[in-house]
């Protein structure tokens, strides 16, 4: 199949939205989208920047108020940071104590208490401020953290505050488990082959888990054995509610509707019409609503004279001694030896003798790595390497889908520099695993 591909516009839509979280009276969203976290007001309001600010922002996460927005940021000179900010001022004020890589900030129940993760860092973001790994609980206004497990993602506490739920492993499987807030009494409620996202709702009554892309819900399981969190499971009611995937599960306050993401739609449904329990009822279809957010693609600005290189014109054989490029914004507008070409008065011209010029290289199949955590460095160094050896446009055909096309945004958008990007996102991969494609029909 050919589709084809329209190389620039002056704006686009961004497609690839990310860690969606709703406000807790249901009135507005906030979502990252090449690099920024963006708000809006639901159903039809127009996205804008939450903040001013010029740090990479990640994971928003409400106070149980809906006043307040909290967040991780990234720096490459500042490094991470824990951020809040007031969702009708924009007043921001950083929360963390020190530099380091923050994940998922979380708010207690009652307010008082964030939950956060502190990571080690890796070959992308670089490793410096790694230490002092772990789950910590700090209070909501900031100050000491206090470190509560040496292990586990994707922290966040029960109904209580009494209890942290977080993502570990348990034999090889994944495991939802939790512990006190002193880091004792660990359980596990699920543990799963597939799964790779768990969400817990407020009430602790309900988990959603996401398989094989598909999001399910289930009833939470919080004593006993501990129960497999598939498809599978005939042991406790599954429900499948997505069509043709999602991710980014979050709740409603009130726990009765479960929300997710699938590029840029936004999806509902409700809890307890996702059931079939008596084989006859018709099971509530997810309702859902487009987000709309058009970024401006960059473009460089004023006339620029490249004088005096040896130019490779790709015109058959042609190679033009003494050359002279011409451009306007991002369009090349004359190219030929430096006596044919006519330099406007208010060009740039710069002094390229002894150099040559040739077109961009496009590299067709390329790994350009992206970070395995979900943060998006500020230069990429893959990103410059490729750059710095010519190659302007790549393919990347078997990369992290949600990263790749994030990235490809941001380098739209202007946010990172490097090669134009392409892809055809996570491979379409046969081998046992999380990420593995099932193939239902053809």
């Amino acid at each position: 199949m050919h589709f084809e591909q329209q190389v620039y516009n002056n704006d686009f839509s961004a497609k690839m939205l990310r860690q969606l979280t709703t406000s807790p009276d249901g009135k507005t969203i906030v979502f990252n989208a090449a690099g920024f976290l963006y708000k809006q007001e639901l159903p039809t309001g127009t996205p804008e920047r939450l903040t001013s600010g010029m740090d990479f922002e990640f994971e928003p996460s409400f106070s149980p108020d809906g006043k307040f927005v909290i967040y991780t940021t990234w720096s490459d000179e500042l490094r991470g940071a824990i951020k809040r900010t007031d969702i009708k001022s924009g007043k921001t004020i950083t929360l963390s104590d020190e530099k380091g890589f923050y994940y998922s900030p979380q708010y207690s129940s009652k307010g008082d208490k964030i939950v956060f993760r502190k990571g080690s860092g890796n070959d992308v973001l670089g490793y410096n401020y790694g230490r002092g790994t772990g789950i910590f609980i700090m209070p909501a206004a900031g100050g000491t953290k206090t470190l509560v497990s040496d292990n586990g993602i994707k922290p966040s506490f029960n109904n209580l505050d009494t209890r942290i739920y977080f993502q570990s492993y348990t034999d090889g499987k994944k495991a939802l488990k939790s512990i006190d807030l002193n880091g004792a009494n660990e359980r596990t409620h699920f543990t799963s082959q597939y799964a790779n996202q768990f969400a817990v709702s407020p009430d602790n009554k309900w988990l959603a888990f996401n398989e094989l892309f598909n999001v399910y819900v289930t009833p939470m399981i919080n004593v006993g054995t501990a129960q497999d969190a598939s498809a599978g499971n005939k042991a406790i009611p599954v429900a499948k509610v997505t069509t043709d995937g999602g991710t980014y599960m979050q709740w409603s306050a009130d726990s009765k509707n479960l929300h997710w993401t699938l590029g840029p739609k936004y999806f509902t449904i409700d809890v307890k019409n996702a059931f079939n329990f008596d084989g006859a009822t018709p099971k509530t279809q997810a309702s859902s609503i487009d987000i709309n957010l058009t970024l401006k693609s960059d473009a460089p600005t004023g006339i620029v004279a490249l004088k005096g290189a040896r130019i490779i014109s790709m015109k058959g054989d042609e190679v033009i001694e003494n050359g002279t490029i011409l451009t306007d914004g991002n369009k090349i507008t004359a190219i030929g030896k430096a006596d044919a070409v006519a330099i406007p008065a208010n060009a740039k011209v710069i002094d390229v003798n002894g150099k040559t010029i040739m077109p961009g290289i496009i590299d067709v199949h390329a790994h350009l790595r992206t970070s395995p955590d979900g943060i998006s460095p500020q230069n990429d160094w893959s990103y410059m390497a490729n750059l710095a050896f010519g190659v302007t446009t790549s393919h990347d055909p078997s990369s992290n889908t949600e990263m790749v096309f994030s990235q490809s945004e941001m380098l739209k958008a202007g946010r990172m520099v490097g090669p134009r990007l392409y892809s055809t996102g996570s491979i379409l991969y046969g081998a046992d695993g999380d990420f593995k494609v099932v193939i239902n029909s053809l």
